[in-house]
């Protein structure tokens, strides 16, 4: 378990982390969000004792980090996949943790097969593809067998297959009763991995729950509407305060109105109607409505796709093309 009460953290003129508390809690993977320069990193550097707080406190397992007689054992991190010396082989630098934190030779060869790197064992890291690098990363994570793992941004760097490996490696380990605390920015992969989700804006916990409630809070829930008479559904539910968008495969997203009432407009209107369904939000529009205002570092130039979408809404809402 990992627990922050108050943490603080001030570089300078700089509040990197504003009175941050939270708990990461053993048997579940809890997802770390946050827009870039919201403070994670250095929140994951502060509960590894690599940086040390302005006020407050963070534990492991009820202790301060330094105070872990046998820390490998207690607490594997990836942080940084690259801090690693390129001229020694995986094999190498592996056992070369293992014998700084007294741990077994034998768990290394164990590690090097678990994250498939056993082939290349002697080979200079240097020569390793990013994805390899993750992979090395990750074991020197798992070499303690620790209770509590935490990566940032494991995913970097692999393939679907690596993805998908990293995944299962990660709910396996939360089924084992670890403690599994993951930073990302990969939306995508959290909602497919994740239980629980701590997201900071600015240095500040701005959301504490569980991947569904946190949708469900931060999203504007819509409905799809599938008709071969969209002009006409699309005056039906404005006139009555909804508001009507164009979804990418032709049907309709319409807000502010239930399904039940939309189909009952569509049968006082006569109109067909071949789908109409509550639209489930992705965790990432969740992500993008709440954080808005606590984004640091801000394009001044909107996406191409952005301004096609906001085209597209607006042309739907005045002539009801879908």
């Amino acid at each position: 378990m990992i627990e922050a009460r108050g943490l603080t953290k001030r570089f300078g003129d700089k509040l990197a982390v504003d009175r941050l508390s939270f708990t990461v809690e053993p048997g579940r993977i809890t997802g770390f969000l946050g827009p870039n320069g919201a403070g994670k990193t250095t929140t994951m550097r502060l509960i590894l004792g690599l940086d040390q707080p302005t006020k407050g406190s963070v534990t492991v397992n009820g202790k301060n980090f330094r105070q872990l007689a046998h820390p490998m054992r207690e607490v594997g991190a990836l942080l940084d996949a690259k801090a690693v010396h390129g001229g020694r082989s995986a094999y190498n630098h592996l056992l070369c943790l293992a014998q700084t934190n007294d741990l077994p030779r034998w768990r290394v060869g164990e590690v090097l097969e678990l994250v498939g790197l056993t082939k290349v064992a002697g080979k200079r890291s240097k020569g390793f593809s990013l994805g390899m690098g993750q992979r090395l990363g990750i074991a020197a994570a798992l070499l303690g067998d620790p209770a509590v793992l935490m990566f940032d941004e494991p995913v970097n760097g692999l393939d679907p297959e690596g993805i998908l490996w990293i995944r299962n490696l990660m709910k396996g380990l939360a089924a084992e009763g670890r403690t599994v605390f993951v930073s990302s920015h990969l939306m995508s992969e959290m909602e497919n991995t994740a239980d629980h989700l701590i997201v900071i804006g600015r240095g500040s916990l701005i959301a504490d729950c569980g991947v569904a409630e946190f949708i469900a809070r931060n999203s504007m829930q819509s409905v799809r509407v599938r008709t071969p008479q969209p002009i006409a559904m699309v005056e039906a539910v404005t006139k009555d305060g909804g508001v009507a968008i164009s979804a990418d495969d032709g049907a309709i997203l319409v807000r502010g109105l239930s399904p039940v009432r939309i189909g009952d407009l569509a049968f006082d209107a006569g109109l067909r109607v071949h789908e109409l369904a509550p639209a489930q939000a992705s965790l990432e529009e969740a992500y993008m409505e709440l954080t808005a205002a606590s984004v640091e570092f801000r394009s001044g130039v909107a996406a191409p796709g952005d301004a096609a979408q906001a085209r597209t809404g607006e042309r739907v809402k005045t002539t009801g093309v879908a």
